[in-house]
């Protein structure tokens, strides 16, 4: 993003929060091309915080934090490399594909370590509180241990559907139970079945990408 268009959206946030959304956390994300997102109730897994309540003397601040990492192209690729050593230490640790991590990483939170869904799932692998608890993370915006969480917890899944990527994704979508309730097939639920479709591409995608796995 150049200087002038960080100007101007510097500017649009001190201006809502100076307005009605000035008792209210600012989020944002950068989509595809580009453009810029900003809310106050963000419904959106890529949202992030920017700005917290009327605070908007920290706005250039802000918007200087989340530019790099937010931005399409070639930032995508940096974003990557940068959490490669912590997806690679989990990979080792769990004896799992550090592709496949890869992957549910990009499909989760798109490398965004700040990432609240609507459902409550945070972070890099969008782990929910529960699950984050039983595998031992204390600290669920952590990269470190939200990536070493969500591949124990994958790892569980790949063992009771009998390594079977694809029933072990649709389970880490819609919970094991649901997988189990038809039968240990993916559950008939358009957002698991996109969801499966996507990381497995992602999958065989970053797999058969040397430098993405060898990070």
């Amino acid at each position: 993003m150049n200087r002038p268009m960080i100007y101007q959206v510097t500017m649009l946030i001190i201006s809502l929060a100076s307005a009605n959304m000035a008792r209210a956390d600012i989020f944002a994300f950068y989509d595809e091309s580009g453009a810029i997102s900003l809310s106050n109730q963000p419904t959106d897994s890529r949202y992030t915080v920017i700005l917290h309540s009327a605070d908007s003397a920290r706005a250039t601040s802000a918007m200087a934090n989340i530019t790099p990492g937010m931005q399409a192209g070639a930032n995508k690729n940096t974003q990557k490399i940068s959490f490669g050593s912590v997806v690679n230490e989990a990979a080792r640790a769990n004896d799992i594909e550090a592709a496949l991590l890869h992957a549910i990483i990009t499909a989760e939170s798109n490398y965004n370590s700040r990432a609240v869904s609507r459902k409550g799932a945070v972070g890099l692998m969008q782990l929910m509180p529960a699950t984050a608890k039983q595998y031992g993370v204390t600290d669920i915006y952590d990269p470190a241990q939200n990536v070493g969480g969500g591949t124990r917890y994958l790892k569980y899944l790949l063992k009771i559907f009998n390594n079977d990527r694809q029933l072990t994704l649709a389970a880490y979508n819609a919970g094991e139970n649901a997988v189990a309730r038809f039968g240990n097939k993916i559950p008939p639920y358009r957002e698991t079945r996109e969801y499966v479709n996507k990381v497995m591409q992602l999958y065989n995608q970053y797999r058969s990408n040397d430098a993405m796995t060898e990070l």
